[in-house]
């Protein structure tokens, strides 16, 4: 692609090897992935934005925002997370190679290991501990979530500041626990909550 960037709020340089690191821990991340690929998203905060700065916070949440938001997979928001790694280097070549470098990443081991998986969890479906590997799992997955939670909710760093965040996640986790309202519909109303200020 061609033309001016927008001014940007970070400025990186990646060199090869960075490319590679980046490729290497979304590998890394994609078998971590339990729970669907948001349930990484600490690990991916604290690789993109607190170790490497690749990424802002703001940068951070609104890919995760955007992507949420959107139609389609909720793994979109990786891609927008390399998308913005891209653009932080200066280039929208840079930003295509992020995209292709953190899906693929997030995606190939993930998709092998739970195509190999499932065909095997299917045909031992009745041992005791197949059931009790699942029942296991719902804990740690509960616990990912939770983190993602604390994570984005934490966009200031100051609890005074970011308490409403905090509230509106919790708020969001019982409703979506105690009834059966749909995701967009809360999805909605975070947006409109955004667009007012009230967040």
């Amino acid at each position: 692609m061609t033309g001016a960037l927008p001014a940007q709020d970070l400025a990186i340089v990646l060199a090869w090897h960075d490319w590679l690191d980046l490729f290497a821990h979304y590998l890394m991340i994609s078998l971590m992935s339990v729970g669907g690929t948001i349930a990484t998203t600490a690990e991916m905060h604290r690789y993109l934005v607190e170790q490497h700065g690749w990424l802002t916070q703001t940068q951070f949440n609104d890919s995760i925002a955007i992507a949420q938001a959107a139609p389609g997979p909720n793994v979109l928001f990786v891609a927008l997370m390399g998308w913005n790694v891209g653009l932080n280097a200066g280039s929208y070549a840079a930003a295509a190679l992020g995209v292709l470098v953190t899906l693929v990443g997030a995606l190939l081991p993930s998709s092998v290991l739970m195509l190999l998986a499932a065909n095997w969890g299917h045909r031992n479906r009745e041992r005791r501990a197949v059931r009790a590997f699942k029942q296991g799992m719902a804990p740690l997955v509960i616990a990912m979530l939770v983190s993602t939670g604390i994570i984005l909710g934490s966009a200031n760093s100051d609890f005074a500041t970011d308490w409403p965040l905090y509230a509106v996640s919790v708020t969001a986790a019982l409703v979506i626990w105690r009834t059966r309202i749909h995701l967009l519909w809360l999805l909605a109303a975070g947006a409109l909550l955004g667009a007012l200020g009230l967040l």
